[in-house]
């Protein structure tokens, strides 16, 4: 495989399983623990490039299924790929789309070939192939990219799971196969990771996570999580499937999302995050902070002068009261969802740096013991 990226492991906690680490891209470095803001359509919505960069967000994440939608990957090649398109010069990931087209849409066939797909937007019939998702993919020029796979439902019987687990692993062999071809049309080196499916049946994880670390990737990420399963289904999932990667390779919890879902990832071994929490919850007026989750809109707010967390450093924290952005909200402005959205994602990936920082202390299971208790203990953080 390509040395697109390094990772480096720093440090180990000693009371949990969690660490820190250093993954090298061509775009720049990404310091892990990691919370990757979701820029779906090359835009992470409300926000700007330099908002991201005062919220310190070191990596996002691009959609393929969106983007080759609209505006397609040949124009964004074009554009010199998607840093050059969203004028973003930091490492960028981009998924499969694969979720996407088994959530989005209703009208798909999936067969061994790939999956068939009606677009949301205009109805038009495409074909998502492994191979056509990584040219996908290469144009548009993201450090490191996601193979086709089949994300099943929850609960979903087993014998549905082993069959879609075993096309999933034929999938990502294709994958790296035209990953390896294309390599001579890149702009600039990218970086390829496996994606351990298998539902919530432990030998079908097992299976999976060793014939991906046989076949080598870059990296490995589990997916076909936080879909409605169990936290204990969860944390069972994490355990056994880490047990099968390497530590030198960062390992990536594909759309978990909740701050109590991080520390407790993190905690088993993992590095990297993506959810569209932080951005759809700070549109519609739910805020997190170190007190837990607030709903800006609630009359209680009406007359409150503090910020929403005086921690916080972003823009909102340091200029606005609860009462303004309140207002905000209720007038219509559009200032209060993009002030709520960058909120948030300042919130997010400020906790994966405490997180870090912790992991390097060696206090990661005591920080995150007294984290949780606060977080769940002052019902918002009201003005005391």
């Amino acid at each position: 495989m390509t040395q697109a990226l390094l990772f480096d492991l720093v440090a180990t906690d000693p009371g949990s399983n969690a660490r820190a680490g250093r993954m090298t891209t061509p775009h720049g470095t990404v310091h892990t623990p990691v919370f990757m803001p979701v820029g779906t359509q090359g835009t992470v919505k409300t926000l700007t490039p330099a908002d991201l960069e005062d919220a310190d967000a070191e990596i996002i994440l691009g959609n393929t299924y969106h983007l080759f939608l609209r505006p397609g990957h040949e124009l964004v090649r074009r554009m010199k790929g998607l840093h050059g398109f969203i004028n973003w010069n930091r490492p960028i990931l981009t998924d499969s789309g694969g979720y996407q087209v088994f959530s989005l849409t209703d009208l798909k066939k999936i067969t061994e070939e790939g999956v068939t797909f009606q677009s949301h937007i205009d109805g038009s019939r495409h074909l998502f192939t492994p191979e056509s998702v990584m040219e996908i993919e290469t144009a548009l020029g993201a450090d490191i990219v996601m193979p086709l796979d089949e994300c099943t439902p929850y609960p979903c019987d087993y014998d549905y799971a082993r069959k879609s687990a075993a096309m999933t692993l034929r999938w990502a062999e294709r994958c790296r196969k035209r990953f390896d071809e294309l390599e001579n049309l890149r702009a600039a080196p990218q970086a390829l990771f496996g994606i351990v499916q298998g539902s919530a049946y432990e030998d079908l994880r097992a299976e999976n996570a060793r014939t991906l670390v046989e076949m080598g990737f870059d990296g490995y990420a589990i997916g076909g999580l936080s879909i409605g399963e169990p936290k204990s289904t969860m944390g069972n999932v994490i355990d056994l499937t880490v047990g099968y990667l390497p530590q030198d390779r960062p390992r990536y919890l594909m759309g978990a999302g909740t701050p109590e879902d991080l520390i407790d990832a993190v905690g088993r071994g993992l590095d990297m995050f993506d959810c569209v929490i932080p951005t759809r919850e700070g549109r519609n007026g739910a805020l997190y902070t170190r007190f837990g989750r607030i709903n800006i809109n609630n009359a209680r707010f009406k007359e409150d002068p503090a910020p929403v967390d005086e921690a916080c450093p972003c823009y909102a924290c340091r200029t606005f009261s609860r009462a303004y952005l309140r207002h905000l909200y209720h007038a219509g402005e559009i200032l209060g969802p993009r002030m709520g959205t960058l909120h948030n994602v300042t919130f997010f990936v400020g906790l994966a740096r405490q997180m870090r920082q912790a992991i390097l202390n060696g206090v990661f299971a005591a920080w995150s013991q007294a984290f949780l208790h606060t977080y769940n203990t002052r019902k918002g953080g009201e003005t005391e």
